[in-house]
């Protein structure tokens, strides 16, 4: 990986296995904007980063190396050698064989842990579009400006917040989670997401789901795209069939029999099997 100042953009080349359009649209963030193909804005970190991608070199801007290098390699996952990993779990897995070549680019965002805790309980039985829409009804009513945009409130913002005031982000009976979740960020000042931070991933996962609302997937997602514990395997519906449909010829599975098959299968690497298993069955309507 090499990357340069051009003018007000940083310049990568020399990568592998980084597409921005697949890392984006592939469930595990929602603050994004698609302006054309491969051209994207990201809002993260208080900072709105245009992308364009340009197949051999990728231009983030306005950037300039300082940001890159504080917020945007972590965030993208850069300096991690996916090529490796997915050789890895190639050598172990047929189906991983194809599934990752649909999904070459796909990195695993390091995302800001209460933003991702709470886009993931808005995800509940949600759609996509209206998801983004809560998210950012909720940054424009309570999030500090940025340009043309705001950015995520800090929990301080929203912790005295009514369910009412917050329903009117179109928040619906999530409502009331958010306002749990941001309660708890809130104690001992921030002690709660250190506390996640330090815990092993089990115990971790019980933590999380002390909040209200908060079961075994929207923990696992947080845990995988924000405190980078690749080892989980968030399984809704949708990946249950996907996997009971190509590794068990349609047999119906526990979610704890999932969840045990794909530690066992997968490993340290759970995770990005599960963003590859879901690229791969989204793009060939497999477990619909």
């Amino acid at each position: 990986m090499n990357y340069a100042q051009k003018g007000n953009a940083v310049i990568l080349t020399d990568y592998n296995s980084f597409s921005i359009e697949e890392t984006l649209e592939c469930g595990q963030c929602f603050r994004f904007i698609k302006i054309a193909e491969r051209e994207y804005i990201i809002i993260a970190h208080s900072k709105v980063l245009s992308i364009l991608d340009k197949g051999n070199e990728v231009h983030f801007f306005p950037c300039d190396i300082d940001e890159f290098e504080s917020i945007w390699i972590n965030y993208f996952d850069l300096k991690r050698n996916y090529r490796e990993i997915k050789e890895i779990l190639c050598e172990r897995d047929e189906v991983l064989q194809k599934a990752s070549a649909y999904a070459n680019g796909i990195r695993i965002l390091n995302q800001q842990s209460y933003e991702c805790l709470i886009s993931f309980i808005i995800s509940q039985n949600n759609r996509i579009p209206m998801i983004k829409q809560v998210i950012k009804n909720i940054c424009e009513f309570y999030g500090e400006g940025i340009g043309d945009f705001n950015a995520f409130p800090e929990p301080e913002k929203l912790v005295n917040l009514s369910e009412a005031e917050l329903r009117e982000c179109k928040a619906g009976f999530r409502a009331k989670y958010i306002l749990d979740a941001t309660r708890k960020v809130c104690d001992r000042n921030g002690g709660f997401l250190k506390e996640v931070d330090e815990a092993d991933t089990e115990t971790a996962r019980k933590i999380l789901m002390n909040i209200k609302g908060v079961g075994p997937k929207v923990a696992d997602c947080v845990l995988l795209f924000s405190f980078g514990r690749h080892e989980v395997f968030p399984t809704d519906v949708w990946i249950k069939r996907v996997v009971e449909q190509l590794y068990f010829s349609g047999e119906q599975l526990s979610i704890k029999e999932i969840q045990q098959f794909s530690s066992e299968k997968f490993g340290e690497y759970a995770g990005y099997a599960q963003q590859y298993l879901f690229h791969y069955a989204r793009s060939e309507q497999i477990g619909k």
